[in-house]
């Protein structure tokens, strides 16, 4: 599968799956000598004394990131910094240090970007103020001009295919006649004209083969499963082919033709717990099983850029495993196993596939990037991320498997303080503070690997633990369907059974546990101090929602095709039942038994999780008397892109969390000038902040 083709997988993938999931964040600055606030006693003497990691190390521009080779391997491309915001550059392959910036974002850093296929202009998506209103653009490599590809207004652009044989070609899916729906275009790269394919009004997404060819459309069916029907002609049979229960729904999908349109790979749960991979002869029907584990659900391959065959595949437990079904796939993942430490993978690999752009993830050392000449058989730097973590005292990640309390095991990742575990074995000689850090979601995971608000925490402090309660992804369709319905019940009791557990094992001190997390981890953050409100002695809670009956009727208007997965699996506000249901499981009702310091920060221009989700509890804790602190972002969204905005909500979190379990925090000094933050409630409740 090409490096586009991945791209438009990415792009199309089904909203549901992540739906109030928070995007991840970026960082990074050369490091100079930090002053501490200590709030308290409770760390390990090491903590205390190891160097601080700047706060701008962790969640500032990275140096550079996203590094991809072009097709025809006659380019290197990343994003990096112009005038200190996040650009498209790209220098000759055979002359890396000829760089040049393509781009001149100045307010918003572009974060996702692609080649075209034909290797002669760089595209790449961004949204005005985190609206996730998404419009596609294209730099010409050769003479820089930049255009917009889908210059409309409020539409959210879709890639649905790309081809290795038609090269000045792509397929999108646009929805700027009706929100709800994305009609098929066919865009010719060199003119930027768009041609109408399909006209839609009935399908959540459409899949194609190399030729451009539309040959799938999908669809929600009652029950909340999908169904999948052939495209002939540009026309939808009236039958579905193949169709999922919604047991299935998030466990089963298509995952895209070979070049030759004669096999279609799936990722299937149906039948079994975990998802399989399995290939389906297009013409007869038959299927095969190619990969399968009793664990975990099979969700992540490697294909071939040209043919599209499948050449490895991940098993994704508690750590990423990587098995070959070619040889001489199984002898480059060899060689590069022996040459480097820790987790990697392929960002990119040109047509001919003899050069790859190759990821290294060390988690005690920054992340760093190399170009993997398979030929040759030479892997040369390409670039640190993080250089100024370097010699920092990262922290190791600990997989735990957690027991709840009816007979589940649940995923998880732990990392302590510095020089607490003085024998390495991923338990503190003492109990200390903890932070309950919860992924968001909740349908997505927690997984093994650098994580910058782990080791933020763990350096001032902390031990951090990462939970996959019911619910998450990734562990087979009865760990996730037994979340169904139980947002605020077992889906919460199992973050509770997570911290008995870190207590019992001396992980971390009954008194001195925080709750954290963005999204449906801020959901999580509310749920928690309200409805177990003397489990945790503070919260911050990041883009969460506080009413889940109008967090569902907000949701945005090309969710709306599948909109049926999120009343089977939190509740159908269109009936009683369903109802008292989400009532029930909503903070807000229960505001009034919040006993515990909350931060909350929020975006303006959220378009999965509105600013009134946060702005009615924030209401009803002041109606009740009840202190918070809320900082608000005019200019951004579902979580933090301008990382002058990351900054200053960690260090607004960090001074918190110092006050509340006695961790220690870089001072706030003037970190929240250069962001947007608007302190609407509570700036005396935060360390340094009211001044």
């Amino acid at each position: 599968m090409s490096n586009t083709a991945r791209f438009a997988r990415l792009l199309a993938c089904g909203a549901a799956a992540a739906a109030f999931a928070l995007p991840g964040l970026a960082s990074a600055e050369s490091p100079s000598p930090t002053p501490v606030t200590t709030a308290g006693a409770t760390m390990t003497d090491h903590a205390e004394t190891a160097t601080l990691i700047p706060r701008a190390a962790l969640f500032g521009n990275p140096v550079r990131a996203g590094g991809q080779i072009s097709p025809d391997g006659q380019w290197l491309s990343w994003l990096a910094p112009k005038d200190g915001v996040m650009n498209l550059w790209v220098a000759p392959a055979a002359d890396p240090a000829a760089a040049r910036a393509m781009t001149s974002a100045t307010d918003r850093p572009i974060r996702q970007y692609f080649w075209s296929p034909d290797a002669r202009a760089l595209l790449y998506i961004q949204d005005k103020g985190g609206d996730e209103n998404f419009l596609l653009y294209r730099v010409d490599v050769a003479t820089g001009a930049e255009t917009t590809v889908t210059p409309f207004e409020n539409t959210r652009v879709q890639m649905i295919g790309a081809s290795t044989t038609i090269k000045d070609k792509l397929l999108l899916g646009i929805n700027n006649r009706d929100p709800q729906w994305h009609d098929v275009y066919l865009l010719d790269l060199a003119t930027g004209k768009l041609t109408l394919v399909l006209e839609n009004n009935a399908y959540a997404e459409f899949m194609a083969d190399d030729s451009l060819t539309l040959r799938m459309a999908i669809r929600q069916n009652d029950s909340g499963g999908n169904d999948y029907f052939r495209v002939t002609g540009n026309t939808v049979e009236a039958t579905p082919f193949e169709s999922t229960a919604m047991e299935d729904s998030l466990t089963t999908a298509p995952a895209g033709y070979t070049s030759d349109g004669a096999t279609l790979y799936w990722i299937d749960s149906r039948g079994r717990n975990t998802a399989a991979l399995i290939a389906q002869d297009t013409a007869s029907g038959a299927k095969r099983i190619l990969a399968e584990d009793d664990k975990a659900d099979i969700t992540t391959t490697l294909r071939n850029p040209v043919t599209g065959v499948v050449e490895a595949y991940a098993i994704d437990y508690l750590t990423t495993e990587w098995k070959a079904t070619d040889p001489a796939m199984a002898a480059s993942l060899a060689w590069l196993g022996e040459r480097l430490e820790g987790d990697f993978g392929i960002n990119s690999r040109t047509d001919d596939d003899s050069v790859w752009i190759v990821w290294n993830d060390p988690l005690v050392k920054p992340v760093a990037t190399f170009i993997y000449d398979r030929k040759a058989g030479t892997l040369t730097p390409f670039y640190t991320a993080r250089p100024a973590l370097q010699g920092m005292p990262l922290q190791p990640m600990h997989p735990r498997e957690i027991a709840s309390r009816d007979g589940l095991t649940l995923p998880s990742y732990l990392t302590l303080p510095p020089g607490s575990d003085s024998d390495g074995d991923g338990r503190p000689d003492a109990a200390v503070p903890m932070v309950l850090l919860v992924h968001g979601g909740p349908w997505a995971r927690d997984g093994y690997g650098f994580n910058s608000i782990h080791q933020m925490l763990a350096n001032r402090g902390y031990a951090v633990l990462s939970v996959n309660f019911r619910g998450s992804t990734g562990f087979g369709k009865d760990f996730l369907n037994a979340g169904n319905k139980q947002w605020g019940l077992k889906m919460h009791d199992d973050l509770i059974d997570a911290v008995d557990w870190a207590v019992r094992e001396g992980v971390a001190r009954k008194d001195k546990v925080a709750i954290m997390g963005g999204s449906y981890g801020g959901y999580a953050t509310l749920a928690g101090l309200t409805f177990t409100p003397e489990t945790f002695a503070c919260g911050v809670d990041i883009v969460g929602p506080s009413n889940l009956e109008t967090l569902l009727s907000t949701i945005p208007p090309y969710w709306g095709p599948i909109v049926k997965v999120f009343h089977e699996r939190m509740g159908d506000p269109n009936t009683e039942e369903g109802r008292k249901l989400l009532q029930a499981a909503s903070p807000l009702y229960k505001a009034d038994k919040i006993v515990k310091p909350l931060l909350i920060g929020q975006g303006a221009n959220d378009p999965r999780v509105k600013q009134a989700e946060s702005d009615q509890i924030v209401s009803a804790m002041k109606a009740a008397g009840i202190p918070v602190t809320y900082v608000l972002y005019p200019d951004e969204g579902h979580g933090f892109a301008r990382p002058e905005n990351n900054i200053a909500f960690f260090a607004i979190a960090e001074n918190f969390l110092a006050d509340c379990i006695g961790g220690r925090a870089e001072p706030l000094g003037d970190v929240l000038k250069p962001s947007s933050a608007q302190i609407v409630e509570g700036a005396s409740h935060v360390h340094g902040m009211a001044k």
